[in-house]
């Protein structure tokens, strides 16, 4: 009987074969996560349960990137007790400064993830490796700490919608402009534990760096995972990173869907989501002269090599308006290491941008730029609820990178176009 790609890849990984959309399975975990915020926690689940040692040292992966460098004492009692966690464990996998970054952004990076894998972790934007042709989602602290000590849990399979690109992208539209323009089509709540399947001809000529933005905000709508049909992209991305050869699947041409939505994009311009919410979406020329405090280009959304290079294509030559500060921070120590090879941070320093460690920063309204009291800013991240990103009383907006770095200059929300 016909699957979609996640039904097969979960289907593989609960010994069965077939699932149902609806059906409740019990499924072996390839690769579990957990970072400095829900790490703790799950460390305190899996010594209440007083299991020895975990399911597989080579199977979890721990990774310092919220609060680090610690900005506080609480913050870093939460990496000692990771550090020591993974100490006792002799995890292989555990990234402190200096050889990390961003958890979804150096997983894929180090060859982690592969197509055909079941990822789980204690973070929301697991989803991000559905890029890969993965099936990865979030859970709790609570289930990733049995996760730890079984290498396995129960998931409900998803029904999956299905997203049609097509046509061709104008100039200076990119992956943050697709999911923003389909979240303002499903809305927050239009896919509420669905699995969201990219496809069409505008999705196969994306780049990898284009296919983990869209899969990260699969979650923006609700849904348990995004998913891309690994294709020759997928193949020569981790060629380059994994040894593991890894499992290429597709859907049925006659698997079942939910709902399927065409989505036209010749006339799409960059997107723009304005406060309070991700789905509350608009082309940048009808954003009027709105001004910036802040501009922030990086996070786990849009903190890759690609994005950086076409901030900096933007900025080069160009200052900041004076009034408005921007923040650049590299998603990795890799990325950051490229980027100074390259040039970009030359660029960003010239243009009076402050460059950041490898962190979250500024997304969670953590640290390193939050928002003052009727403050707005522009971040190329992935919420803009109220609080996210500083005082309950700031305003962020949504975009990509190169609408942030033309907003930098201009020193409010604007279009490349307009330089």
């Amino acid at each position: 009987m016909a699957m979609t790609i996640t039904e097969k890849i979960l289907a593989e990984h609960a010994e069965k074969d077939r699932v149902r959309p609806g059906e409740l399975i019990q499924v072996r975990v390839d690769l579990a996560l957990a970072n400095d915020i829900t790490a703790p926690l799950a460390i305190r689940v899996f010594e209440k349960l007083g299991s020895e040692g975990v399911f597989d040292r080579n199977r979890i992966a721990l990774v310092l990137d919220h609060f680090v460098p610690n900005k506080d004492i609480a913050s870093a009692q939460q990496t000692r007790i990771m550090t020591e966690f993974a100490r006792k464990q002799d995890l292989r996998f555990f990234f402190d400064l200096g050889e990390g970054g961003i958890e979804h952004v150096i997983l894929p990076e180090k060859g982690l993830v592969l197509p055909g894998d079941l990822i789980i972790g204690a973070d929301s934007h697991t989803c991000t490796y559905g890029a890969l042709g993965a099936f990865s989602a979030g859970v709790g602290s609570t289930d990733l700490g049995v996760i730890m000590a079984t290498g396995r849990t129960w998931l409900r399979v998803p029904e999956t919608v299905k997203l049609v690109y097509e046509g061709v992208l104008r100039p200076w539209v990119g992956g943050k402009d697709l999911i923003l323009h389909a979240l303002g089509r499903l809305t927050v709540q239009g896919a509420v534990y669905k699995s969201l399947e990219f496809s069409g001809d505008v999705i196969k000529g994306l780049s990898m760096d284009q296919r983990f933005t869209m899969a990260n905000m699969a979650v923006e709508a609700g849904a348990k995972n995004g998913i891309f049909e690994p294709d020759d992209i997928t193949r020569a991305y981790v060629g380059e990173r994994s040894e593991r050869p890894g499992v290429y699947r597709s859907s049925d041409p006659d698997a079942a869907y939910e709902r399927v939505i065409h989505l036209p994009v010749d006339d799409l311009e960059p997107q723009v989501a304005v406060p309070h919410s991700p789905d509350q979406v608009y082309p940048v020329s009808h954003m009027d002269k709105v001004p910036l405090d802040q501009v922030f280009i990086g996070s786990c959304t849009n903190g890759r090599l690609e994005d950086l290079r076409t901030a900096a294509r933007i900025l080069k030559d160009r200052a900041v308006a004076w009034g408005t500060r921007l923040i650049v921070i590299p998603g990795s120590q890799q990325v950051y290491r490229q980027a100074l090879k390259e040039g970009l941070m030359e660029v960003f320093a010239d243009a009076r941008a402050i460059i950041g460690p490898p962190c979250c920063g500024p997304c969670l309204g953590g640290h390193m730029g939050v928002l003052a009291q009727g403050e707005r800013g522009l971040s190329t991240t992935n919420r803009n609820f109220v609080g996210r990103a500083g005082h309950p009383e700031s305003e962020l907006y949504l975009a990509g990178p190169a609408v942030a770095a033309a907003s930098a200059v201009l020193g409010r929300i604007g279009s490349p176009e307009a330089l």
